[in-house]
């Protein structure tokens, strides 16, 4: 039997390299961010949907979408964002659900759905388990400032755009505290792994 795991984290909380570790460990990881990129390419049915809703003015020279100017449309308006979302969500979830069944097929032991908004987005019912990457508020501010660049304002008005890992804790299966050194979230990944097999 395989497992499906869906793994999570707040901005900044060092999912992108809990994900790394996965694969690692030649575990497949299923990444929800570079589906979605993928969902939009020209020739894609999401692209053409995109268009033909938003208009040409959404376009690059080169025909692909220019998601800067996408992105300012639907940052002001609530109605164009659901509208956009309605169309990417369902593509990248088919996307990913391919993929899966695919490694299922292959005979894999364990897939790894890396999906930011797992939560948010009631996307737990595409995994057996959820993993939570965690940090403490200080951590947090601290590392999407020196990631990003951003002043402290800035960086707690993107940590409060989304759900508190506070509240993710109280939702998620497993945790990995991701406060100490790499060498404390990759033992604590192993052990993981480690109970993880036992349910296969």
């Amino acid at each position: 039997m395989t497992v499906i795991i869906g793994l999570t984290g707040g901005i900044a909380s060092g999912k992108s390299t809990v994900s790394t570790m996965f694969k690692e460990r030649a575990i497949t990881v299923i990444d929800a961010d570079v589906e979605a990129k993928r969902a939009v390419e020209k020739g894609a049915a999401a692209y053409d949907e995109i268009v033909s809703h938003f208009g040409q003015e959404i376009l690059l020279e080169n025909g692909e979408i220019n998601r800067q100017r996408l992105g300012s449309i639907v940052f002001y308006s609530e109605e164009e964002r659901m509208k956009l979302n309605s169309i990417v969500h369902p593509a990248v979830r088919k996307r990913m659900n391919e993929q899966k069944d695919e490694a299922v097929a292959n005979g894999e032991k364990m897939v790894v759905l890396d999906i930011p908004l797992l939560f948010e987005s009631k996307l737990t019912y595409m995994v057996d388990y959820t993993v939570l990457v965690y940090v403490n508020k200080e951590n947090q501010l601290q590392r999407l400032m020196e990631r990003n660049g951003f002043d402290a304002e800035e960086a707690n008005a993107r940590i409060r755009s989304q759900m508190l890992l506070e509240e993710k804790v109280q939702l998620a299966d497993f945790l990995i505290d991701n406060n100490g050194d790499l060498a404390s979230t990759e033992k604590q990944l192993d052990d993981l792994l480690l109970q993880l097999k036992d349910k296969q």
